[in-house]
């Protein structure tokens, strides 16, 4: 049995209603990374001076030494950059990413954060590199930025967000029980629960794209005005998408050494003027947005069929292929995940196999239904689902002529194919039903086997909608 960890269906085409306050058709979400004082530096105990997110083209780390021009770039965005931009947006609710050490360096910079109002998001305890951290270490400074932040600020941290995290950080923070929400993804444009062992934990998804960051990368902006119209651009879609009924958040990433520059923070004010001058728009802190998706849509208690054994799998899922539970079992030990776990997903394992049967396989499945209105339905020796798809199209409330026609149009049905005529009854009424029984009566065998197994393909979806919904 394979099992694939990644998520790649998501919401799919149906996202839940986000329902954000007052109706709004978007929400915003700005965060403000506090990391200056946090970055690598020997006068930190790292063993080279930081190269990431600078002015810097092509900066490298000096291994043993400090980079004088590195630090004082660091330093303009705590001087003045954050001045600036607390000055521009003290009165939205910001979210920052503190480093708990970048705050346990800057007591001015803390108090006016927490006198505007912000949530202090954690952004770990250094702005270093996880991804070669022993899982155990990185367990040890997650604890520390806890402890930390909590001496620094007053109080603990409710939302976490590594940024140079490593494959066992979303765990490690939910293991904690600590947070509300954690960032460190970006895979969607709505919160949504991911499940560690038996705890459910909030994802709030960030941003690179509307990130001042690509001021610092090859692929970026270049000038304010490429940030300030990428930002209406995605804006003003996911606008669209809210007047439709299908509101979305917008994450918007901001750097104190990069926006806080004034050619970069005239852009930036032009975007807020520009959001705040349309009416249904949701300002929050990301703790805010994680509280009202807790309350719209708390986490569902349920199996999920990818994590089902196969005895649990074959027994759920067994009878959705008329008394063929074989094609269960063959889709239980396919590669499943995470983007199996809905109806559309338990069907595309389960048709893979029915797929790749042999012709005396499938023939055995057609084989496996029962006559429509049949004897079978008279005597009450259906299973439970063709009872209630029969029953559902009317086939249960039949006239004597019309039952009399069904099983003469049954018995010539299964001497030319030598199968049962299949339908999925539930796409289809009485009369349909029965059209259609005297079209298909005379293609040839190949055409009709054909068509059966898509009929019995379909049959299967329609149960699995009715097991585990859209």
């Amino acid at each position: 049995m394979t099992r694939y960890p990644r998520d790649l269906t998501g919401y799919g085409a149906h996202p839940p209603a986000a329902n954000w306050p007052g109706g709004a058709k978007i929400a915003v979400q700005v965060v403000l990374n506090y990391e200056e004082g946090g970055e690598n530096n020997i006068l930190h105990g790292d063993p080279a001076s930081e190269a990431f997110l600078s002015e810097i083209t092509g900066a490298a780390p000096w291994p043993g030494q400090r980079h004088f021009n590195m630090e004082s770039l660091y330093e303009y965005g705590s001087r003045a950059g954050f001045w600036r931009l607390h000055r521009l947006m003290a009165g939205l609710p910001v979210t920052v990413y503190g480093v708990a050490t970048a705050l346990a360096r800057a007591p001015e910079q803390v108090a006016a954060m927490q006198a505007a109002g912000w949530e202090i998001a954690s952004h770990g305890l250094k702005w270093i590199e996880h991804k070669d951290m022993p899982e155990d270490v990185e367990r040890a400074q997650m604890a520390e930025a806890i402890r930390l932040h909590t001496e620094v600020t007053g109080a603990a941290p409710r939302g976490w967000y590594t940024g140079r995290c490593s494959n066992n950080t979303v765990r490690l923070a939910a293991e904690t029980g600590q947070f509300a929400y954690i960032a460190d993804s970006y895979a969607d444009d709505l919160p949504y629960w991911a499940r560690f062992g038996r705890r459910d934990q909030l994802i709030v998804p960030y941003t690179m794209d509307c990130n001042d960051m690509r001021f610092a990368i090859q692929a970026g902006f270049t000038n304010g005005d490429q940030f300030e119209s990428y930002l209406r651009d995605s804006f003003d879609m996911l606008y669209a998408e809210g007047a439709t009924g299908a509101p979305k958040m917008l994450s918007i990433g901001l750097h104190c050494r990069l926006m806080g520059r004034p050619g970069r923070a005239a852009a930036l004010a032009r975007v807020i003027d520009y959001m705040t001058s349309h009416d249904g728009v949701w300002f929050a802190t990301r703790l805010e947005i994680a509280e009202h998706w807790m309350q719209e849509h708390p986490p569902v208690a349920q199996t999920a069929p990818s994590e089902m054994d196969r005895k649990a799998f074959v027994g759920t899922f067994g009878g959705v292929f008329e008394h063929s539970p074989w094609i269960a079992e063959g889709a239980h030990a396919l590669e499943l995940g995470p983007t199996h776990d809905t109806a559309q997903g338990v069907h595309s394992a389960l048709v893979r196999v029915f797929r790749s049967a042999s012709d005396e396989q499938c023939l055995g499945v057609l084989n496996a239904h029962p006559d429509l209105a049949g004897k079978l339905a008279a005597a009450g020796k259906l299973t439970a689902e063709s009872t209630a798809e029969q029953a559902g199209a009317g086939l249960d409330h039949l006239t004597d002529e019309e039952r009399e026609t069904f099983q003469a149009l049954n018995t010539q049905y299964v001497a030319r194919h030598g199968f049962p005529f299949i339908i999925a009854v539930k796409d289809n009424d009485k009369a349909s039903i029965l059209a259609a029984f005297q079209r298909r009566i005379d293609n040839d065998r190949a055409t009709e086997f054909t068509e059966a197994c898509r009929q019995v393909e379909r049959i299967a979806e329609l149960r699995l909608i009715e097991k585990l919904g859209k």
